[in-house]
């Protein structure tokens, strides 16, 4: 029989890791009212099975998976270019969901759907393996001090994970500024077997990620961004 010590004991031993803090903030009118009108409409609620794209976006398309997209800017642009592929976005906090379902009801952004949901649950149980043709995630926190380096998202197990659900020629896509976590991802996705490196160390950013004031204030500050571009190899 187990009493409440042990079982609390268990769950603090048992509970995950997470690569963020849980701070939802004050959301704004506005986006209140996105998240009350719209997340039925364009959100998947998190379940542990896989997912059914084709019948989520309502078409079969090249889909492309983000993860912490923030406040969405970026990710709405990057749907608007591109309305041939699907993206599903990938979110914690409610401002920002709140946010990008504005953009996507204000830009009648067709190909994008939202989990609200933690990224690496998303990825292990809603994801088929070999389904997804990119994977974005731009600026994870970097967890700075070397006693949260545990939390950073970017692990040996969770890259294998992302490797896992990509096609064959799929790719990976992650941009920070924080050098040392640059080298730090670069390291992991080298020594993961299926995964290989499409530029020689880091890569220029690709036409498809726009900047960002954050981000062009910040090289303006002589701070750099790195980019980091893998592809699935075939199995």
């Amino acid at each position: 029989m187990t009493n409440a010590g042990d079982l609390t004991t268990s769950t603090r031993e048992q509970r995950p890791i997470r690569s963020y803090v849980l701070r939802q903030g004050r959301m704004s009118a506005a986006q209140r009212r996105a998240y009350a009108q719209l997340l039925a409409r364009y959100a998947i609620s998190f379940a542990p099975m896989p997912v059914d794209l084709e019948a989520a976006f309502g078409r079969r398309a090249p889909t492309v998976l983000e993860i912490g997209f923030g406040m969405g800017e970026t990710t709405a642009s990057i749907a608007q270019t591109h309305p041939e592929q699907n993206y599903l976005g990938v979110e914690v906090h409610s401002p920002g969901v709140g946010s990008l379902l504005k953009l996507i009801d204000a830009q009648s952004l067709a190909n994008l759907r939202i989990v609200q949901h933690d990224a690496v649950d998303v990825v292990a149980h809603m994801i088929a393996p070999t389904t997804l043709d990119g994977i974005h995630i731009f600026f994870p926190d970097p967890w700075p001090k070397k006693r949260h380096h545990k939390r950073r998202l970017i692990q040996p197990p969770f890259a294998g994970l992302l490797a896992s659900r990509l096609k064959p020629g799929g790719y990976l896509h992650l941009a920070t500024d924080w050098h040392e976590y640059a080298v730090q991802i670069l390291e992991v996705l080298t020594a993961e077997a299926r995964l290989s490196n499409a530029a020689a160390g880091f890569a220029p950013r690709p036409a498809y990620r726009p900047d960002t004031k954050f981000e062009r204030r910040g090289l303006r500050l002589g701070h750099g961004v790195w980019d980091i571009l893998f592809r699935r190899t075939a199995p």
